[in-house]
């Protein structure tokens, strides 16, 4: 389905008057075979996307949370190819969308075109680029429109309003809007409220997730007021080190969600 499945998801989320709630797992953590039975417990306690991020050596987006979860997922042998054979895996027990976050180096190497049928082909719905500015965003969008694969672009604190608008136009499925100009895990702080306004109001034809130190269902909360969800990734990887049958990480999960709910 791609681009369709979050579409319809975020669609279906508004419509509850709730707020979505993304999760970030880097694949492969904490063991090579935690991915394929993480994600589906993710979305039956209440995450709305997943993002998959596949590890590489060099994550200069990430902050030490996630840049320590991708050695471990390396060293436990996660290639390309294992993450797009998890995601095989999921999509027999979820239909929750997946979309893959990463650089553009293991992509080269495992072949653009490749890279992006097979990602289709395995039920991936979306890809995130962080490194990737919008002059080069053209680079992948012919593969991703064939596909149906949603184009995730990002917009920082320091992005002027006319290049908001011109990511937004190049974007698909929904916008990554960074809470901070750090890297991932910093600052334990929502959005700063005006921020989120003016990205909102520069970009009215993609719903806007932030993303980028959540950690609390109180910063969930406040984070989505004027936004369409939140995007959380370093909490739950600190969490996941207590393992993928922690009941705890579930219930934390549950509550991140609850906060997200009753927006009207």
């Amino acid at each position: 389905m791609g681009i369709e499945r979050i579409t319809e998801r975020l669609e279906q989320v508004r419509a509850r008057g709730e707020r979505a709630l993304a999760l970030f797992v880097t694949a492969g953590y904490p063991d090579l075979s935690s991915t394929a039975e993480l994600v589906p417990r993710l979305a039956e306690a209440g995450a709305d996307l997943v993002e998959i991020g596949m590890p590489f050596s060099d994550p200069l987006a990430d902050g030490p949370v996630i840049q320590e979860s991708s050695a471990v997922a390396l060293n436990n042998g996660v290639t390309i190819g294992s993450v797009l054979s998890d995601v095989r895996t999921i999509r027999g027990s979820c239909s929750a969308p997946i979309v893959l976050m990463g650089y553009v180096n293991p992509i080269l190497s495992y072949g653009a075109p490749r890279f992006f049928d097979d990602a289709a082909e395995a039920g991936v719905d979306g890809v995130i680029l962080p490194e990737l500015p919008l002059e080069e965003a053209g680079r992948f969008a012919g593969q991703m429109k064939r596909h149906h694969l949603a184009q995730i672009l990002l917009v920082t604190p320091t992005t002027p309003p006319g290049r908001i608008r011109e990511i937004d136009r190049a974007s698909s499925g929904f916008l990554y809007c960074v809470a901070t100009t750090g890297v991932t895990g910093t600052g334990g702080r929502a959005a700063a409220t005006d921020y989120v306004v003016r990205v909102k109001s520069n970009a009215p034809e993609t719903p806007l997730l932030v993303g980028f130190g959540i950690s609390t269902p109180e910063d969930a909360r406040r984070a989505a007021e004027h936004a369409d969800g939140v995007i959380v990734g370093s909490a739950l990887i600190k969490r996941l080190q207590q393992g993928v049958r922690s009941d705890a990480v579930y219930r934390w999960v549950r509550e991140i969600k609850s906060s997200l709910c009753d927006f009207g």
